[in-house]
């Protein structure tokens, strides 16, 4: 197994690499801006901290990054887990700060999170309990009740619900995973969910 962590200089790659490398076992992972290291990888992780717009474009300026996550994820199929703004940008399209294109490969959008108590602030931050919507790998061992840590003022509304994988309440239900096929993607941030997204992390590499 080896496992690149895209770098475009959006999120928090020193953490994220340090839980993936303790769930690895024997395999490798590489923090990597060079598009040609997602040939040699079985799985990619795209992570993402700060608006839509900026972690889209900061991707787009990254020489032959997005061209090659579509021949890796779309064309090889291989195993692709977005976290946070890395998971928003799944969407068709994000509405922070005007419309913004995503990549299409999960049908949606990226909307603002409207709690129906206005006592709770915006953004969502801090630790919530996950929902478990059906059966997928990324969950086994995960259950109705276990917490994971969320910072985010937008989340993906799906057109799909079958590839909403799991949610969180928080004044309302917001997008807490998504799935389709190898296509993963986390809102919560599983390097910093202690157990749990240890758990989600070694889940992904068996995947």
């Amino acid at each position: 197994m080896k496992l690149a962590i895209i770098d475009y200089g959006s999120g928090n790659l020193h953490s994220a690499a340090k839980a993936f490398e303790k769930e690895s076992g024997k395999g490798k992972v590489v923090v990597t801006s060079n598009a040609k290291d997602l040939d040699d990888a079985t799985h990619i992780v795209l992570p993402g901290v700060g608006a839509f717009y900026d972690c889209m474009t900061g991707l787009l300026e990254v020489k032959d990054m997005f061209s090659s996550l579509e021949e890796n994820v779309l064309g090889k199929k291989k195993p692709f887990l977005g976290i946070c703004v890395g998971m928003q940008l799944l969407a068709d399209k994000g509405l922070e700060h005007g419309e913004n294109k995503g990549f299409g490969w999960i049908k949606g959008k990226v909307t603002p999170i409207k709690p129906r108590n206005k006592s709770l602030k915006i953004p969502h931050m801090g630790w919530n309990e996950l929902k478990i919507k059906g059966k997928h790998p990324l969950f086994d061992g995960i259950k109705d009740g276990d917490h994971a840590y969320f910072v985010h003022s937008y989340h993906m509304e799906c057109k799909d619900g079958g590839d909403i994988k799991a949610e969180a309440d928080y004044g309302g239900s917001i997008t807490a995973a998504v799935a389709n096929g190898n296509i993963m993607g986390v809102q919560f941030h599983p390097e910093k969910s202690q157990e749990t997204g240890l758990k989600l992390i070694n889940n992904f590499m068996k995947i």
